[in-house]
């Protein structure tokens, strides 16, 4: 995509995190009931996640979690950008309001330790949670989402720019995705390492060397550090898988193209699917492809002179 159409698609996010940052501080000074027909605006702090989900987590699990979980979310938000076949300026842009909401709140979570909401619409009898703008722009996103999928869903998938098998060089790829993974791994066992003993050394430094709160707070720690590694795994893997694809699918065409041609078989134009890499090879190809024909041209004329320079009347020599 153009720069243009970059900063229309990153514009959202920053919209979306900024409206929700000034609503929630004008929203810390509410001190009571504000009501405007069925909708009421009211001061709460919300421990969890979206609508108070995961609130009875202890503490440290659910903060640290949930603000890593953020962070997660927003590089896979990139990685998805990049790796979208079509600019689809809706999908992008739903996808930019759906991550700055999250962001919001994850902001609140590392600021305040908790999420400012303050919006309840209904009446004294039924009403719903409390929530905040950041919510109510995430379902925005999620509806832009949901109808990009289906107004564009063939030209995400288009079957035409799809190869019939995502393994087409098995050793190259798994190389690949494994080398991936091993780097991500090391980095994330370098984070655990230094945060764990950080973290461990700082309980130690304020409370002493108090078993049970060190439990506490380094059990849950590690078990969600394990959580968001495998994930991380997970997801570098299958991202290793397509990036080596891009690789691996030119190369792949490329032989397949050559083969035909020492084959002598009529070989269509070379086309490299879009976000392939080695798009040059589609120039190369079609050079080659014209080199032969011209090639072949000359031999054909030079046959044709060859057999119309031979008088009929001669006989060979017995």
């Amino acid at each position: 995509m153009k720069k243009r159409e970059w900063l229309i698609v990153i514009l959202p996010l920053v919209v979306t995190w900024l409206v929700d940052r000034v609503t929630k501080l004008w929203a810390t000074d509410i001190t009571s009931v504000k009501s405007h027909g069925p909708l009421h605006f009211v001061l709460h702090h919300n421990h969890g996640a979206m609508l108070g989900l995961f609130s009875d987590l202890p503490s440290v699990l659910r903060i640290v979690s949930l603000s890593t979980g953020g962070a997660f979310l927003l590089c896979t938000y990139a990685l998805i950008q990049y790796m979208l076949p079509i600019k689809s300026l809706t999908l992008r842009c739903g996808l930019s309001i759906l991550i700055g909401g999250i962001l919001g709140n994850v902001a609140d979570r590392i600021v305040w330790g908790y999420v400012v909401d303050f919006i309840v619409v209904g009446t004294p009898t039924l009403s719903s949670p409390a929530f905040n703008i950041a919510d109510a722009l995430q379902w925005v996103g999620y509806a832009l989402i949901v109808f990009a999928i289906i107004r564009e869903g063939e030209l995400l998938w288009p079957e035409n720019n799809s190869r019939k098998k995502f393994w087409v060089n098995l050793s190259f790829q798994l190389k690949y995705c494994i080398l991936m993974m091993a780097v991500g791994l090391s980095l994330t066992l370098i984070s655990l390492v230094f945060s764990y003993t950080y973290l461990r050394v700082t309980i130690q430094e304020l409370v002493g060397n108090n078993q049970f709160l060190l439990n506490k707070f380094l059990v849950p720690y590690v078990i969600t550090f394990i959580i968001i590694c495998v994930a991380f795994c997970a997801i570098t893997f299958a991202v290793g898988k397509v990036l080596s694809h891009r690789i691996a699918g030119p190369i792949y065409a490329f032989e397949r193209y050559l083969y035909g041609i020492m084959r002598g078989e009529n070989i269509p134009l070379l086309k490299v699917r879009k976000g392939d890499e080695f798009k040059e090879l589609e120039a190369l190809a079609e050079e080659i492809t014209k080199r032969l024909n011209v090639i072949k041209a000359e031999r054909t004329v030079n046959v044709v002179e060859f057999n119309d320079g031979i008088n009929p009347d001669d006989k060979p020599r017995q």
